[in-house]
């Protein structure tokens, strides 16, 4: 039990630090909604399950024999996450060119756009597979049977775990909506502010 409550304090503790996962749903729930950010959250949690199982099959060690595709995966990482701060950018000059279009939607971001954002975003980012595979193994007991199941227990947990932080941040978002959307400027204010931050993120990914 004790393993266990460390482990979600692990898990708490990586969900709750900003970063390009947050910021997306966040972001995503502002300017479009709260069910396309929950597609957003879909598509993170379906990339993390592909984390888990590529440390499962041992990728990260790959990545640390040949560090030039680790570095490969970082640089597509950053110029997807730029890409996506170009979009909020793109919706704030869009408010700004006209303050009274519908809630400052983006642009082509359907729910099954929302989700591959979701996914991409997180498959880029080789440090969530770093994560995967070295937090698992500190909470299976080799000396214990069943070692697969141990695994795939806790991978289960941090899936949904993740789930569930990201389903909050877009009921966070979407109340950050509800208290602004009358007004075009704080409209325009934070998707300039989602804009700079995962401009920010891909900066500090590509020049870590």
């Amino acid at each position: 039990m004790a393993d266990f409550l460390v482990f979600l304090a692990a898990l708490a503790a990586i969900y709750l630090a900003p970063g390009p996962d947050m910021i997306l749903v966040l972001g995503t729930s502002v300017s479009g909604g709260t069910r396309k950010a929950m597609a957003v959250a879909l598509g993170l949690a379906i990339a993390r399950g592909c984390h888990v199982l590529l440390a499962a099959v041992g990728l990260a060690t790959l990545l640390a024999t040949y560090p030039w595709t680790y570095h490969t995966i970082r640089i597509l990482g950053a110029a997807y996450l730029l890409y996506l701060g170009w979009q909020f950018f793109r919706t704030a000059h869009t408010l700004q060119s006209n303050p009274h279009s519908i809630a400052g939607t983006q642009p082509s971001a359907g729910y099954l756009a929302s989700f591959r954002r979701g996914l991409a975003t997180n498959l880029f980012n080789p440090k969530s597979l770093i994560f995967c595979s070295v937090l698992l193994p500190q909470f299976i007991h080799s000396e214990d049977s069943g070692i697969v199941g141990q695994f795939a227990i806790l991978a289960l947990i941090l899936v949904l775990t993740g789930l569930v932080f990201d389903f909050a941040y877009a009921l966070l978002g979407r109340l950050l909506w509800a208290l602004t959307n009358s007004n075009a400027r704080y409209r325009r204010a934070q998707n300039n502010l989602f804009g700079f931050l995962l401009t920010g993120i891909a900066l500090k990914v590509a020049l870590d």
